[in-house]
């Protein structure tokens, strides 16, 4: 792996001054960004990005990706691009969108629609230096099995990405997750660890997710994928790294 990443959604400038000071000592190379650690800065991508520097450091693992949720409506592709030029500008990896759209509904028809809108999207974040990557959702567009295989069947070769995250997997009811990290391995350069049990996600092996045949099976992926553990949990901003940290050194070196 070239980087282990963080994320977790903070409540405050105080919460955020914690984990953005407090993560490396816990073993991670980087954050993953919520929408609501950086979207003061978006009025302007070039001096959003001077700014939060100046409020946040210039640290390049303080914003090694950047998550979103984000429909393609008109609104939502001018802000999926401000967010591209903003992630360029501040040196993230790439742009993490979770397509905030209603699965209900929708066909196959659909799912091949916003596979090229996202690939034009994806062809656009590239020429900020940034990649995008699909992140799976439960009750968005891409969430069951077949889903993956109609939607990444019409992305277009060498554009759109995709995030992996065991949660929501589960959450979907997709439980052969190694499978799906195999079928995909080609798209996959990012993997959200996270746990899930009775409706809501838990701590890394504290929910109902094999994560160890999901760890053994990310050894076999690309040197170019990054691992985050994702921490939506209950707990604190401590308490998360800190049991993220000991559950990776216990497992990861084992898988």
């Amino acid at each position: 792996m070239v980087m282990i990443a963080f994320s977790k959604p903070t409540r405050g400038a105080e919460q955020q001054r914690l984990l953005f000071d407090r993560y490396p000592e816990y073993g991670f190379a980087g954050l993953q960004l919520k929408g609501g650690q950086y979207g003061d800065y978006l009025d302007d991508p070039v001096a959003g990005a001077d700014r939060f520097r100046h409020d946040w450091g210039s640290e390049p693992g303080h914003v090694s990706s950047l998550i979103t949720m984000n429909p393609l409506d008109v609104a939502g592709r001018q802000r999926l691009r401000t967010l591209s030029a903003f992630a360029g500008a501040v040196g993230a990896q790439r742009v993490v969108i979770c397509h905030d759209v209603p699965r209900e509904g929708l066909d196959d028809s659909d799912l091949i629609r916003f596979a090229g809108e996202l690939s034009d999207h994806a062809e656009e974040a590239a020429e900020h230096g940034v990649a995008l990557s699909l992140h799976h959702h439960t009750g968005e567009p891409v969430m069951h099995r077949r889903d993956f295989d109609v939607f990444f069947g019409a992305v277009r070769e060498n554009t759109l990405r995709l995030t992996v995250d065991t949660g929501h997997l589960l959450r979907s009811g997709v439980t052969d997750v190694p499978a799906l990290l195999t079928d995909f391995a080609s798209v996959i350069d990012n993997i959200h660890l996270k746990d899930y049990a009775d409706d809501e996600f838990r701590l890394l092996g504290q929910g109902s997710v094999d994560l160890i045949s999901v760890l053994d099976a990310i050894t076999a992926l690309g040197p170019d994928v990054t691992l985050c553990v994702d921490e939506e949990s209950r707990a604190e901003v401590l308490e998360g790294l800190q049991v993220s940290r000991d559950y990776l050194t216990k497992h990861l070196s084992a898988a």
